[in-house]
């Protein structure tokens, strides 16, 4: 009986730490935007215009990119490519309004890929 008890109590206790350690993966749609504008604002020298509208392209689509997934995990399917490309394809038509040709061409090849998640390294050891 005291071994079931222990057992259980070590079932909930990494039960418990695997859900918490997912939800801490996951930032709201502010904390994207407000780190997206960290790292786009001083490699591209945007003004406040600028600014303001990059803002709200980005505070868009991330919103549909989390509903997207949402929805995706509802249905218990992966998320379809084709949607999400189009919603990058819109955030893109609508950057292109707001930056410069030098501004977009430098965000497209230098600043966008540091705006990926990236994925920790593990060993194989």
């Amino acid at each position: 009986m005291k071994t079931k008890f222990t057992m259980l109590i070590a079932f909930i206790l990494i039960a418990t730490t695997g859900i918490y350690a997912q939800g801490m993966q996951r930032m709201t749609v502010p904390e994207r935007v407000k780190m997206t504008m960290d790292k786009i604002t001083p490699a591209l020298n945007l003004d406040a215009t600028q600014q303001n509208s990059t803002e709200k392209v980005f505070t868009d689509f991330y919103t549909a990119q989390m509903k997207m997934f949402q929805d995706a995990r509802a249905s218990g399917e992966r998320p379809d490519r084709s949607q999400f490309q189009k919603l990058m394809d819109d955030r893109d038509a609508k950057l292109k309004g707001i930056f410069t040709a030098d501004q977009y061409t430098k965000f497209k090849s230098e600043v966008e890929a540091s705006l990926r998640p990236q994925r920790q390294q593990q060993n194989s050891n």
